[in-house]
């Protein structure tokens, strides 16, 4: 059997910060909190989660590794103002501004994408 994809693990300098926006970005919650780690999901049976880890070094770069998010059509403008009422921000990362996605950022930094759902993309 190969492997299965557990957490996407972030490095983080304020843990609970950082998960309180993901888990109110993705709808999801606490599942374990200890003092270095913080891991969020659907619920204790989720297939994949998000876990916090302390990181003592500031972020300088690009992140090597995102996650892209998406949703319904209608809601994709309203769900990106939410992301940034809830503390994301616009990052230009190079883009050209016909990309079928948007970049922001959480509140430390890390690159994220909201892209538009695939129903609407042209194959």
């Amino acid at each position: 059997m190969p492997v299965r994809l557990h957490h996407i693990v972030v490095d983080a300098h304020d843990l609970p910060g950082l998960a309180r926006f993901w888990t109110q970005a993705l709808g999801w919650k606490v599942l374990s909190e200890r003092e270095n780690e913080i891991v969020i999901g659907t619920d204790e049976n989720a297939p994949v989660g998000m876990c916090f880890m302390p990181v003592d070094d500031p972020k300088t770069v690009k992140n090597r590794v995102h996650v892209d998010l998406t949703s319904n059509a209608a809601d994709r403008d309203q769900e990106i103002d939410r992301l940034l009422a809830l503390g994301a921000r616009r990052v230009d990362i190079g883009q050209t501004g016909a990309e079928s996605w948007t970049v922001l950022a959480d509140p430390e930094g890390n690159e994220f994408c909201v892209v538009r759902p695939k129903e609407t993309l042209i194959r």
